[in-house]
């Protein structure tokens, strides 16, 4: 399905963390949409020039809704912040490559989320419980504190282990500290998160010969592949610039660990 730009209603909005927030939004993009992949969404703010690109969290397509979790982190976010019930917006999606469900196939899976990174670990793990893919998943979430958002959500499809960065719970640390302290084992990860969890991810996968996918969206700022800020460092040359890189939020944000240069 070719992305489009559709208008959609906001069904709910509420927060569930400090300055982290919560909304379901009703739209037929919800049929074709994939875990690890995003949507763009433009604020009624003009002076805002470009579409926030976030995650998808979560889909309902039996009642055509796509939930979305984000953190406010500027004016375009501060506004979705505000959005009522019954608001119309205008999103753009969907957008990006999505998680390859087919590489959990017989499998021990690790979902790693950090962060703003935990969200789209939701879908996922949905998906590998729902699919029967793979033989086995567990999550590992870092937050930086006690607010747990999205725990219960991904206790109902895996078990979840955690780190915080102030001790308040689970293990004092980041998610592979989590690893290490829990004795977590697995053939495949899956994860999304800040650049340097995703550059320890790496690295592990490497040293114990793990295939590890991994999202970088975090890198992106317009999602739609007009302002280049999301560029990035690849083993193989792309086809159509001719030189090692990869603009994330098109040709990502989901990528093989070892093909990109974190």
């Amino acid at each position: 399905m070719e992305k489009k730009k559709v208008s959609a209603k906001v069904i709910s909005r509420r927060e569930i963390a400090s300055e982290i927030y919560d909304m379901w939004i009703e739209t037929d993009l919800v049929m074709a949409a994939k875990a690890g992949q995003f949507i763009s969404v433009y604020p009624h703010d003009k002076s805002a020039l470009l579409p926030r690109p976030i995650s998808i969290c979560e889909t309902d397509r039996e009642n055509g809704r796509i939930r979305i979790v984000f953190r406010v982190a500027g004016k375009g976010t501060e506004e979705f912040s505000r959005y009522r019930i019954g608001d119309r917006i205008h999103i753009l999606g969907n957008l990006g490559n999505g998680f390859p469900l087919e590489a959990a196939e017989g499998k021990r899976v690790l979902l790693m989320g950090g962060g703003i990174g935990i969200p789209p670990m939701l879908q996922l793990a949905k998906d590998l419980k729902t699919e029967g893919k793979a033989v086995e998943t567990t999550v590992i979430t870092g937050y930086r504190n006690g607010e747990l958002f999205l725990k219960e959500d991904l206790e109902k499809y895996a078990p979840v282990y955690l780190a915080t960065e102030d001790g308040s719970a689970g293990v004092k640390g980041n998610v592979m500290d989590a690893v290490g302290a829990y004795s977590l084992q697995g053939d495949v990860i899956m994860a999304c998160g800040p650049v340097p969890m995703l550059r320890a991810i790496k690295r592990f996968a490497k040293e114990n010969r793990i295939e590890a996918y991994i999202s970088l969206e975090e890198r992106m700022a317009c999602g739609v592949g007009a302002c280049l800020g999301c560029v990035c460092k690849t083993k193989e040359k792309d086809p159509h610039s001719h030189v090692k890189n990869a603009r994330v939020c098109t040709e990502g944000p989901v990528f093989l660990a070892e093909d990109v240069d974190i």
